[in-house]
């Protein structure tokens, strides 16, 4: 069930709230069990044969935890082994067993039968969520142990499908807290609020660019330039505004129960590095590779090459677990290698004491990332290896400049001149090539010059906050900020009017495929 469907918005959702707040007035379990149970079904409106996979996985998982958390520490660690191998085998086998079966195949010349296996929808973020769990619980970091509360903790609808990564000590005691299950308007509003505009970003921003994204990887062929880099940036601001908008949408939807989930995304394009890059997109997932990969490999505690070394295995594995592809893994190992340069780089610039801080080197800085960011996603993207390579080589020039006919006829002498330097001009395509940048410039101007939502919504924490302080937000005009107030209903109305009339066809997010 998608959350920009007719379906959830009028029926699933306003259902779901209504029944809890009434089952609350009676019982805080009660009304967590009707959540975890609604959860239950909004999973298995997807494809109801798999929720039997998700049952087994939570009620496995739970059974030990418990045994990890009640058992001498020295036995404990053979039982949390035990547990993380199970589930990474269960990933392993849903996720990659195709994969690695036509790899082989490539590589050995053999001709072994893929299995066809279709992947449950969210696995990977209810698995590694129950993986951090378990991590915690060796660790002593678990204390509530209601059957219920974990039920709604790894199924909870706003996180199920696509995130955020939650921690066992972040959701249990919002659950146990008797706040939660009280009717509070300003929970509400708010809730309305947050998850509109993250609504307008998926609906009204990230699918009008879908088109164009979509055109350019599946069906352009030898890109020029302009073409190549338009492109790019349509998938480049389509998955930011998707990914964005599912993060404000959960964040609003939790909210309405008077739960309040992680930051999950944090205008990353103005980051001004690859490492802040991290800290901005998908943030919990950056912490859990952080936290329980990256540091149990060893972190930067061993020396130079094994923190680089350490920092490129992380990144590999970063890559697979968003897709089983060999484009997965380029695209990690291009962020392992950003992320290795710029350490590198850093350590450079503080032994030399050169001066980065100005406002120049800043944005300069903004514009290397960016750029840096968004050709890594071709790989992401691109179907194939060799897609990916033709798309590159338009992005470097290899294959020339060239401007659709119908813009160069509008150019008067200008068009000469361009033709002395070696631009060309074709035939057709002009209108794709105007709507493309057309929506690349709007979404680069609401991505790079206007403030994200968590800052318009600052002053009322609407979600758990991890940022460090110079991730936090800076100014925001005072028009902008958001307040309880008849000027912003309005707004807010507008913005869920129009989503809801361009509502024809509900498009999945990008993430749902992870």
């Amino acid at each position: 069930m998608l959350f920009n469907s007719f379906s959830f918005l009028l029926l699933f959702l306003p259902v779901t709230v209504m029944v809890f707040f009434a089952v609350a007035k009676r019982s805080h379990q009660l009304a967590a069990g009707w959540l975890g149970l609604a959860s239950l079904f909004f999973y298995s409106w997807w494809d109801y044969r798999y929720l039997p996979l998700l049952l087994a996985s939570i009620v496995c998982n739970y059974s030990l935890g418990w045994r990890i958390a009640h058992t001498p520490r020295s036995k404990a660690r053979f039982w949390l082994i035990c547990a993380i191998t199970l589930n990474l085998g269960l990933l392993a086998y849903f996720k990659y067993a195709d994969f690695y079966i036509t790899s082989v195949n490539a590589l050995a010349g053999t001709t072994f039968p893929v299995l066809h296996v279709i992947l449950p929808i969210g696995i990977s973020f209810f698995t590694f969520t129950q993986i951090a769990f378990l991590v915690d619980t060796y660790q002593g970091k678990v204390k509530e142990y209601r059957f219920v509360h974990y039920l709604l903790f790894v199924t909870y609808f706003p996180h199920l499908i696509a995130g955020p990564v939650l921690h066992h000590k972040e959701m249990m005691p919002q659950f146990g807290d008797a706040k939660t299950y009280t009717w509070l308007p300003e929970n509400i509003a708010i809730g309305i609020s947050i998850f509109a505009m993250g609504l307008a970003k998926k609906v009204l921003i990230a699918d009008s660019l879908a088109v164009h994204a979509t055109f350019f990887f599946e069906k352009t062929d030898s890109p020029s330039l302009l073409v190549a880099w338009g492109g790019v940036l349509a998938y480049s601001f389509q998955l930011y505004f998707d990914f964005s908008g599912y993060s404000d949408m959960a964040i609003g939807l939790s909210r309405l129960f008077g739960i309040r989930l992680p930051l999950n995304f944090n205008s990353p394009y103005k980051a001004v590095n690859i490492i802040e890059f991290w800290r901005r997109w998908h943030m919990t997932l950056s912490r859990f590779l952080r936290d329980y990969l990256y540091i149990a490999l060893g972190g930067n505690q061993k020396g130079t090459v094994r923190r680089y070394a350490n920092l490129m295995t992380t990144m590999v594995l970063g890559g697979l677990w968003h897709g089983a592809g060999w484009n997965f893994v380029i695209w990690g190992t291009l962020h392992g290698v950003y992320l290795i340069a710029n350490h590198a780089w850093t350590s450079l610039a503080s032994a030399l004491r050169l001066p980065l801080t100005s406002p120049l080197w800043r944005r300069l800085s903004i514009c290397i990332t960016f750029a840096a960011v968004c050709f890594a996603w071709v790989f992401f993207r691109a179907a194939d290896f060799n897609r990916a390579s033709a798309i590159i080589q338009g992005m470097v020039n290899m294959n020339g400049i060239g401007i659709p006919e119908n813009i160069g006829s509008h150019l008067g002498g200008l068009k000469v001149i361009l033709e002395h330097w070696g631009i060309t001009f074709y035939l057709g395509g002009g209108t794709r090539f105007v709507q493309t940048y057309s929506w690349v410039l709007v979404a680069g101007f609401i991505a790079f010059c206007l403030p994200n939502t968590q800052q318009i919504m600052e002053k009322f924490d609407p979600a758990l906050d991890h940022r460090s302080d110079e991730l936090r937000s800076t100014f925001v005009a005072r028009h902008l900020t958001w307040m309880p107030s008849l000027k912003w209903a309005i707004w807010i109305g507008l913005i869920l009017l129009a989503s809801l009339l361009l509502i024809n066809r509900p498009a999945e997010f990008l993430y749902f495929q992870f």
